[in-house]
């Protein structure tokens, strides 16, 4: 096996150049959704041209399904992380709805992906069997730690986990989603990081009430 270390200095920088680009499409598909974002936008941000945007990406279509995919993959692996299933169920899904609102208020970018995809009404999930596949291991989270909590008789024997899920990606999701009129209707003036927190723990107060009998 090679070293890593070895990688042809060609292979490397053109590795380099394909994250920039990928990454400026996330930007890119963040603040204008896929028919507003231009590839020449996108290669410009990176650096680029467009004939290396399509080098390694095709077409845009891919390039946003690419993206689409990278964000729900990054969401999944983040939770996976949290190692869960050494906790204590109650602190378990505690971490766990701690993690999810921070998760979802420091990757804006991600969300603002995610609410374009729903106003295209899901068109470009439909075509990724993969999203599905990488996107149950959201449930089997919570499956596990609401296993362990009825066990314990600490959680309702009638909470179901696609519910809950619902609820903890609710307000998480629409603490970044709504953050600009929200504020600016009710908030106007009031210390974000204060408010950041204030959220955080009414999402743990509201998760836990509805799980624990």
């Amino acid at each position: 096996m090679a070293n890593p270390g070895s990688e042809h200095p060609e292979h490397s920088e053109e590795s380099s150049l394909k994250e920039k680009i990928f990454q400026s499409a996330i930007a890119l598909f963040a603040e204008y959704g896929l028919n507003g974002a231009r590839m020449e936008q996108i290669a410009e941000k990176a650096g680029t041209t467009k004939r290396m945007v399509v080098y390694h990406f095709k077409n845009k279509e891919n390039l946003y399904l690419l993206v689409l995919e990278h964000v729900y993959t990054e969401i999944r692996a983040s939770e996976k992380a949290l190692s869960l299933a050494d906790m204590p169920p109650v602190e378990a899904l505690v971490n766990l709805v701690e993690a999810t609102f921070d998760y979802h208020a420091d990757h804006p970018d991600y969300i603002r992906i995610i609410c374009m995809e729903n106003m295209q009404r899901g068109r470009f999930m439909q075509q990724s069997s993969y999203l599905r596949q990488v996107n149950r291991s959201a449930l089997d989270l919570l499956e596990e730690i609401l296993r362990r909590g009825k066990e314990k008789q600490l959680f309702s024997e009638t909470v179901d986990a696609r519910d809950l899920h619902r609820l903890i990606s609710s307000f998480s999701f629409h603490y970044v989603a709504n953050s600009y009129t929200f504020t600016l209707l009710f908030e106007d003036g009031a210390d974000e990081q204060a408010q950041r927190q204030h959220y955080r723990k009414m999402a743990v107060q509201v998760a836990l009430r509805y799980t624990c009998p």
